[in-house]
């Protein structure tokens, strides 16, 4: 059967149209096993129509992952990539003692529950929980003799660990309110934003009042 032009076949781009979401999220999903796919014989992904509709139909019955649902499934990621060494190989990392890193380790930790406090907050409380983490992540740098190059590179990696592990959440479920998603890394952003200039604005006001 010709899986290219049976209008009872969809391209890995006729998919993604037709669930709203970008290819790449597609494909993530077909190679997990998520979506039913098919291969031609020169390898290309081909999808049934009346799978994909079954399949969306389910999606919609099924109940979904939330953004604000999947904030304890990305701080267990985070908790996870941890573990693994990725902060051994961070040269800021490295300047620290025992009892610094210790509690660097704990700023996912951290991250993640302003984040929440932040999502549940509106207007001038939210971006005071912003500004809080900044300083606080300031306060820390600062205490463990980190410059603000390397303060900004330590939040930077807490921040990056955030964002590919909400990715991961977004791209192993079955999203289909992505409008609800992409407010959520909107949101995210400028969270983020927020911190890492009070951050900044911290350490250039200590160093205004030592001098």
């Amino acid at each position: 059967m010709d899986k290219t032009n049976n209008k009872n076949w969809l391209s890995l781009s006729g998919v993604a149209e037709k669930l709203g979401v970008h290819p790449s999220t597609v494909r993530a999903w077909s190679d997990q096993g998520v979506l039913p796919v098919y291969r031609t014989q020169g390898g290309h992904r081909r999808y049934l129509l009346d799978e994909i509709d079954l399949w969306l139909e389910t999606s919609r019955q099924n109940q979904e992952v939330a953004p604000e649902r999947a904030l304890h499934s990305v701080l267990n990621r985070i908790r996870f990539q941890i573990a693994e060494k990725r902060l051994e190989k961070e040269v800021w990392y490295q300047k620290l003692d025992d009892e610094a890193r210790r509690q660097y380790r704990m700023s996912s930790k951290n991250l993640m529950q302003s984040l929440a406090n932040y999502l549940n907050a509106q207007g001038d409380d939210a971006i005071a929980e912003s500004r809080s983490l900044g300083y606080e992540y300031a306060s820390r740098g600062r205490r463990y003799g980190l410059c603000l190059l390397d303060a900004t590179r330590a939040f930077l990696f807490f921040r990056n660990l955030l964002i590919e592990s909400m990715t991961e959440v977004y791209l192993s479920s079955r999203v289909v309110d992505v409008e609800a998603w992409g407010e959520m890394l909107g949101r995210i952003h400028a969270f983020t934003d927020q911190t890492m200039l009070s951050l900044m604005e911290t350490y250039q006001a200590f160093e205004n009042n030592r001098n």
